[in-house]
């Protein structure tokens, strides 16, 4: 830990941008939280909830591949600021909620928040390694995990003490203001955030626009040549099923199969975070001894054994305490696997296309755990609660134990060299484009 800590003191532009992230994620999580609680104390409806949270999340599915043309297209420093004030102001007409009749002002938000949000999370990925050295950049990807864990945890225990003390009003301010303070933060940050190529300068907007579908297929078709970034975006296809199946089938499974109640529902939850935050400190302390690709695969198939652990105990024994258990171990390997695949995608795509690589896992999870949240909900009528969420687990272990083979002696600790693998095409005309 003191090499991380060494590591920090010497990278103050790091240090702002996971402050940023750790400030505002903390105001997501406690608007989502307070929002959910007061939308179902206002409507007594679980559809309106439903309804809050499929509103922020359908922009993934629509956006998050264009999102990413633009993140390489713009000053990736610029959107990020820009976004988070576009955040916070965008949260303003919340305060107008006050009745049942006006939740769908609720929705409304929350949709374009969504979409200014997909701006903004390529963005910030394709930025990290422009703030560390490529040997520090799987200890600097586990920090930011780290962060988002700290963030989970705080934001959603103040969420419901927020909305039950001062209603949506107190938590759209501390969330707007966090934004603020974002925003603020980033300015500091001192690394460029111009882009190695930049789009169409000049000209009218239609033909600022024209370009976007040609950006979009050159960085699906380097993904889909790539030998790493393809296996990447399959593990990333297998394993959100997985989580479209989690997110619909563990309330069920901790209400209908452990008959635990809702605070204790909330502890299992709380209890992945901080598994996640002691996993973050494993993985900062491994990047730089432990190759990206073994924290990946080892990470899945650990974390996909101690899921099947969690979902089949209840088998032969009823109880809350060891899914509080599981879930506190399964956020160890959980926030492993998340920084070697964040950290092989940064190491396997070049500066230019890393918005758009990004955008293209953002919109591939999107599908995928719709998929899997619809899907789930049909087949858990047949093969129950327990049988579909094996299912996730399974898929955790057969994606690591893939990405074990399919990147042994492929993907060393040092940055993959552009023209070690198939490049991008000569993206054509792309470029001449961007010249005119």
């Amino acid at each position: 830990m003191r090499q991380t800590w060494r590591m920090l003191a010497g990278r103050p532009d790091l240090r702002l941008v996971l402050s940023a992230g750790l400030i505002s994620g903390s105001g997501d999580w406690i608007l989502t939280i307070g929002l959910i609680y007061r939308v179902y104390a206002v409507t007594g409806s679980t559809v309106a909830s439903a309804l809050t949270m499929a509103s922020s999340f359908a922009p993934q599915v629509l956006l998050g591949a264009v999102a990413g043309v633009f993140a390489d297209r713009w000053d990736r420093k610029r959107t990020m600021i820009v976004a988070d004030l576009l955040l916070a102001a965008g949260l303003l007409p919340l305060l107008l909620v006050h009745h049942a009749t006006q939740v769908w002002i609720v929705f409304a938000v929350m949709f374009a928040e969504g979409a200014v949000q997909q701006f903004f999370s390529p963005a910030q990925q394709a930025m990290v390694p422009r703030l560390v050295p490529d040997g520090e950049l799987l200890t600097a990807n586990a920090l930011a995990g780290q962060v988002s864990n700290v963030s989970r945890l705080a934001g959603s225990a103040l969420g419901g003490i927020l909305a039950a003390a001062g209603g949506i009003l107190a938590v759209t301010i501390v969330d707007a203001a966090s934004f603020v303070v974002s925003a603020a933060l980033l300015v500091f940050v001192r690394a460029s955030g111009r882009t190695a190529s930049p789009g169409p300068a000049g000209g009218s907007v239609r033909a600022r626009i024209a370009p976007i579908g040609d950006e979009l297929r050159d960085g699906l078709r380097l993904t889909a040549r790539h030998r790493v970034l393809r296996a990447l975006m399959i593990f990333a296809l297998v394993t959100s099923v997985g989580e479209g199946i989690m997110g619909t089938l563990f309330t069920p499974f901790v209400e209908h199969v452990l008959h635990g109640s809702s605070q204790e529902f909330g502890l299992i939850v709380a209890a992945q975070a901080v598994g996640g935050i002691a996993g973050g400190m494993v993985a900062a302390s491994l990047g730089h001894r432990v190759r990206a690709s073994r924290l990946l695969s080892w990470g899945a198939i650990v974390f996909g054994l101690v899921d099947l652990a969690i979902f089949l105990y209840p088998l032969g024994y009823v109880a809350v305490w060891p899914a509080v258990v599981g879930m506190v171990i399964v956020g160890i390997p959980g926030a492993l696997c998340l920084a070697g695949l964040i950290t092989l995608f940064q190491r396997s795509s070049e500066d230019s296309y890393r918005g758009r690589v990004f955008g293209a896992i953002s919109t591939l999870e999107g599908v995928t755990i719709l998929a899997g949240t619809l899907g789930a909900g049909y087949l858990s009528r047949f093969a129950g609660i327990i049988g579909v969420l094996a299912i996730q687990g399974g898929g955790y272990v057969v994606a690591g134990l893939a990405m074990l083979l399919w990147l042994k002696d492929r993907v060393g600790p040092q940055a993959v060299p552009p023209g070690s693998e198939p490049a991008a095409p000569p993206l054509a005309g792309t470029e001449a484009t961007r010249a005119g």
